[in-house]
């Protein structure tokens, strides 16, 4: 089970590495390089990347943090750290699904930064997930 949180750590730190970066990149008003696909500059300019005037990249960040610090909690035996975590974890990845149909169906582009974010964040709620079949096999 602890095997779980720490991959939920690690992926809490690559989510929150990506947005830190897509948040100095906003602020420095510095173009994202897109290597892997074109469109990142046209998803991150556009009306759906802020919400009242906030960066999603400060959201997701906040976000990422929290999941991380829930996790390490959950790992030094923090029960109701690890529900909290799973709450996290289902309503980033309803937002992440919200944020990635935006990109195909409206924007009509995607961010290779922003599907990183995506793929983190559905770990996330794997392993979550994954915990919760494992302690209904075994409960304790």
């Amino acid at each position: 089970m602890s095997i779980l949180r720490i991959i939920a750590i690690a992926a809490a730190l690559v989510g929150l590495a990506d947005s830190i970066y897509l948040t100095v990149h906003h602020y420095t008003a510095e173009p994202v390089p897109c290597s892997l696909i074109d469109g990142c500059e046209t998803v991150l300019t556009s009306p759906y990347a802020e919400i009242a005037g906030v960066p999603l990249a400060v959201l997701g960040a906040a976000a990422y943090f929290a999941a991380f610090s829930l996790a390490l909690l959950a790992i030094f035996g923090n029960r109701t750290a690890w529900t909290l975590f799973g709450v996290q974890a289902v309503v980033m990845a309803i937002f992440t699904s919200w944020l990635i149909y935006l990109q195909a169906a409206v924007i009509g582009a995607f961010c290779q930064f922003c599907l990183l974010s995506a793929i983190t964040t559905y770990i996330l709620l794997t392993a979550y997930i994954i915990s919760l079949l494992v302690r209904q096999k075994n409960p304790v």
